[in-house]
């Protein structure tokens, strides 16, 4: 996928959970998610964390070579933990010192197509810095997007009339997530885009019939958590 193609990802990305976020009322923005403990306005908190933190790397160009791409990005984050409970929990009470749920959508509805814009001037070749790794511009935009349909996808479990991602950030959502499944795997044949993203990042169980179709592996899953 190109540099352009996955600029225009994150601008759908970016564009698809703010038509989730925007209608919302402070009642249904605190609704509940796929994630532990988060309503929807924390989970928006923390998207909107992504969403400056792009905006900070692609303002800071370091030197190549790359250490992570748009897939072993990903390996570069152990699932669960304490440190993901801290997280959690200072998600979560940061988004509560908002005077009220909707004023997390107002600065979210800034700062995403700032970043968006940012990602489209940035250099295509060049690299950036992010978290203490460096990646090509593309992949920072790939975990960017990919980071942004799963989060779509946990912020509509219980806003049933939400519009679901568009299909090209949930492409690249499944090439990087398919990316960290050893060569021999095969997926599923009954599985679609949405039920392998779910899966792959944890928020839906292996089915019997799964773990036999998969095979050894099922003992990869879930790929990310």
């Amino acid at each position: 996928m190109t540099a352009v193609d996955q600029h225009e990802a994150l601008a759908q990305a970016y564009a698809g959970v703010t038509a989730v976020v925007a209608p919302l009322g402070d009642e249904d923005l605190q609704r509940p998610t796929r994630c532990r403990g988060w309503h929807v306005a924390d989970l928006l908190f923390h998207l909107l964390c992504d969403a400056q933190r792009a905006l900070v790397a692609l303002a800071s160009p370091a030197d190549g070579p790359a250490v992570v791409d748009g897939v072993t990005y990903w390996r570069a984050f152990p699932s669960g933990g304490d440190g993901a409970a801290r997280h959690a929990w200072w998600a979560r009470r940061s988004a509560a010192a908002f005077d009220r749920p909707s004023g997390v959508v107002r600065v979210w509805t800034d700062t995403a197509p700032a970043a968006v814009r940012a990602a489209g001037v940035a250099a295509p070749a060049g690299f950036v810095t992010t978290q203490g790794y460096v990646l090509r511009v593309p992949d920072l935009l790939a975990t960017l997007t990919t980071e942004a349909v799963l989060h779509h996808l946990d912020l509509v479990v219980d806003l049933p009339d939400a519009p679901p991602p568009a299909e090209l950030p949930v492409r690249v959502a499944v090439t990087s997530l398919a990316g960290l499944l050893p060569d021999d795997a095969v997926r599923p044949a009954d599985w679609g885009d949405r039920e392998f993203l779910l899966k792959a990042a944890g928020r839906v169980p292996l089915t019997d019939s799964d773990r036999l179709a998969l095979g050894e592996a099922a003992g990869w899953f879930p790929l990310i958590g």
